[in-house]
């Protein structure tokens, strides 16, 4: 590594700078600053009001209070640059020295904060990473202002060290490495507007189909942004393609359940044979689908336990969808009541014990039929349609259970005991037997 001492260059004169801020014309560029101020934040207001995404709290160019977001800065930086050249056809400029490059850290801090939040919100790392922008924003802001930027930017440049065939300087490392950070964060913004563009009035069928969709242009985005962000540094892009070939064989040998996985997901998104909110039935689990990811598939329960299962196992193997095609779910229940029971009371009775719960559809309605006749009494099936299984099945088959029990105790219909006849020998001999006796139990 070699480093090259130069001369300092001569920096401006501050306090000749400082004594233009004693001239009256400085309360023009004030006044034109807080006329730039109140405007942006009107431009702001009315496109805030007008947009459907103003009213997102968590949207790039809109913050929680208006002046928080990315549009009110940029809008202000525009109109700054405005002021500042109409103002030096006719006065000397002292005050917007500084004012450019304020609204410059502030417009370049509010977009990396902003993107990061919305692009990572759950992330540990990200309050650290706002921090990072905020203060080497500011410091090239102090830097730009007081006329040192160039001779450090010099200085760096003579630092200089090289690697193969390529001579790297760290004033070069310095900017690539910021143009990297700005090409991601580009990308990030733009994967964000989309995703939320996409998710916005997504709902049942489509919203699978809009997050794969979402997921797809994310990496991409993100790719190419990797690219273009090493393309920056300096990387030699062409050094890639042994670590492509390495993927392609781990791929091929160690990681094929892994792909398996993520091509599994993208098929079942893309054919939407499954869907986000679904009642589905895998491997005698049975429960709703809450989250549909690349490698896995997340189903819940009506108990509250949560099943990952692997997409490939929802290609390969069957799996029943209680809600592809309709929602509604059949479910029944056996009553059984004496032989000298009321046939068209029982089934009146047990018709409407289920049409009187609110889950139970009106359309088509509760039937009840005589199904079998049992050793211990007449055997009664009543069916009814709900058309929210992810509610749970138990707690609807309970309460029409217990109205059923209740409904025939008040008419006094008979729910039997299981009946069994015993023969019961009597007397000295082996070939004495006594009648049969019925035993009704418990």
């Amino acid at each position: 590594m070699t480093v090259a001492a130069s001369a300092p260059k001569p920096i401006d004169d501050l306090g000749l700078w400082a004594a233009s801020f004693l001239q009256p014309t400085v309360l023009i560029e004030f006044a034109a600053l807080a006329l730039a101020v109140l405007l942006a934040w009107g431009l702001a207001w009315l496109v805030r009001r007008s947009a459907a995404a103003g009213q997102n709290h968590t949207s790039v160019l809109f913050g929680r209070r208006l002046i928080d977001g990315v549009l009110f800065p940029v809008l202000l930086l525009l109109l700054g640059y405005l002021a500042r050249a109409l103002l030096s056809l006719w006065v000397p400029l002292a005050a917007f020295k500084v004012i450019i490059p304020v609204l410059v850290s502030l417009v370049v801090i509010r977009v990396g904060v902003k993107v990061l939040q919305v692009a990572f919100a759950q992330a540990p790392w990200v309050r650290a990473l706002e921090r990072t922008i905020s203060w080497v924003a500011w410091l090239a802001m102090v830097l730009w202002v007081s006329g040192l930027l160039p001779v450090v930017l010099a200085e760096l440049d003579q630092i200089t060290w090289k690697v193969g065939s390529s001579t790297l300087s760290v004033r070069t490392l310095i900017e690539g490495g910021l143009t990297a950070g700005a090409v991601l964060i580009l990308m990030l913004w733009v994967s964000s507007a989309i995703e939320a563009r996409l998710l916005r009035h997504a709902a049942g069928s489509d919203l699978s189909l809009r997050k794969a969709v979402s997921n797809a242009t994310r990496a991409l985005l993100l790719f190419v942004g990797m690219i273009i962000a090493l393309s920056a540094v300096g990387i030699d892009l062409t050094a890639l393609s042994v670590l492509g070939g390495a993927i392609g064989v781990g791929l091929g040998f160690g990681l094929q359940k892994l792909a398996s996985n993520y091509v599994s997901g993208f098929v079942i998104l893309a054919e939407r044979s499954m869907r986000i909110g679904d009642m589905v039935r895998v491997d005698n689990f049975e429960g709703r689908i809450t989250d549909i990811n690349a490698r896995y598939t997340l189903i819940r329960s009506a108990t509250g336990r949560e099943s990952i299962v692997p997409n490939e196992l929802l290609i390969i193997n069957r799996v029943e969808n209680l809600s592809l095609a309709d929602a509604r779910v059949w479910l029944s229940t056996v009553v059984s009541v004496a032989y000298d029971s009321d046939v068209d009371l029982v089934i009146r009775l047990l018709t409407e014990a289920a049409a009187a719960q609110e889950r139970v559809l009106k359309d088509p309605g509760p039937s009840a039929a005589l199904s079998a006749f049992g050793a211990d009494g007449l055997e009664f099936t009543v069916g009814y349609w709900i058309a929210d299984p992810e509610n749970g099945q138990l707690n609807i088959r309970s309460a029409i259970n217990l109205a059923i029990l209740d409904a025939l105790r008040r008419h006094g219909i008979e729910i039997p005991y299981p009946q069994r006849v015993l023969h019961v020998k009597a007397g000295d001999g082996p070939a004495a037997v006594a009648a049969p006796k019925a035993i009704t139990g418990p």
